[in-house]
């Protein structure tokens, strides 16, 4: 009985969900909530606005076991999937990848050199801004929060909930927002 109840689940697990990322050409995750765009920030953000959405860089690489780890385990669940697809503008940068990104201050380099511009050392690294974006500011400087590295649902949900509710402006900090809404789940 045991067994079949493990076989069960293990089968469960191996459905793909509506929001299942598949590996592109380019050896990336590519979730249906991202978005195909000329990677000029500036008019990725007037677009993320003009849809009340908020405009989400992830910054990837091929083989990246973190990567996979979040677009297998935790981006493809219907509540993360919705609220990203619900509130987020998504632009996928590759690391070592050789497309043009135009940076809010109009610099124009290959996406891997524009990764050392912003100093991102490691994958994935979620990026999120303003609505607002002064011409002549730097992505990495102006982003309201970074979450580096990959983390389970409840940190990863909590994140995107703080910057829709725009706790960066606020005194509770995602730490504090976090193991409060933590707190708040246990009850």
């Amino acid at each position: 009985m045991r067994n079949l109840l493990f076989a069960m689940a293990a089968a469960i697990a191996l459905v793909p969900t509506a929001h299942a990322a598949e590996l592109g050409d380019d050896g990336l995750h590519k979730a249906p909530w991202m978005r195909e765009t000329f990677k000029d920030l500036s008019e990725d953000l007037e677009e993320a606005n003009a849809e009340s959405k908020r405009l989400m860089v992830i910054i990837e690489q091929r083989g990246c076991i973190y990567c996979a780890k979040m677009h297998q385990e935790v981006f493809p669940q219907e509540e993360i999937a919705n609220y990203i697809t619900e509130n987020f503008f998504v632009v996928q940068i590759n690391m070592f990848g050789d497309l043009d990104v135009t940076d809010f201050d109009g610099t124009t380099l290959p996406e891997k050199e524009m990764v050392k511009k912003w100093g991102a050392l490691f994958t994935p690294m979620i990026l999120f801004f303003p609505e607002k974006v002064e011409t002549g500011q730097v992505a990495s400087q102006v982003a309201v929060a970074t979450m580096p590295g990959a983390f389970g649902r409840n940190t990863t949900f909590n994140m995107l909930n703080w910057v829709v509710e725009k706790g960066y402006e606020g005194d509770e900090s995602f730490q504090k927002y976090h193991a409060r809404k933590i707190a708040e789940q246990s009850r």
